[in-house]
């Protein structure tokens, strides 16, 4: 597996192009779960207790339609070989992109969802902008389209 992709103290700040105002639930499409959806069901319900690594695995076994209950030597297997070729970071998540998400990152890299109408996100925000990190460097999503 490559070095460490995880971020620690980050928070990933919705994107400048995010087409919404506050935080907002991902739906499913065609009956089907989006990764957005994933993402949030996995990061809301263990808020600090995934990495960034732990999510971008586990969606894609979900995606894949692989058991979550597959034997432990098997999983070790498929992690290593999804993290053999390179991964999109949180960054391009649809949770920060689209739906208002910002994405916090605790110092041991564990990862809470951070809604961009909130106290604790314009602080971050805020802070950054003034040159105050308070511990906690800010990187935006990636926007959807050029400016």
């Amino acid at each position: 597996m490559p070095e460490d992709l995880n971020y620690y103290s980050t928070l990933i700040a919705v994107a400048d192009d995010c087409p919404v105002t506050a935080a907002e639930v991902p739906r499913g499409r065609g009956g089907k779960p989006t990764v957005a959806v994933l993402q949030y069901e996995l990061i809301s319900g263990a808020p600090y207790g995934l990495t960034q690594e732990d999510v971008l695995f586990e969606t894609w076994l979900r995606r894949q339609d692989l058991s979550a209950d597959l034997p432990a030597e098997r999983r070790a297997e498929l992690r290593k070989e999804f993290f053999s070729r390179p991964q999109a970071c949180l960054r391009s998540s649809p949770l920060a992109k689209r739906h208002g998400w910002g994405l916090l990152f605790d110092r041991d890299g564990r990862i809470a969802l951070c809604p961009m109408e909130s106290e604790e996100y314009r602080r971050l925000v805020d802070g950054a902008r003034a040159g105050e990190d308070g511990g906690v460097r800010v990187l935006k999503a990636l926007r959807s389209r050029r400016a």
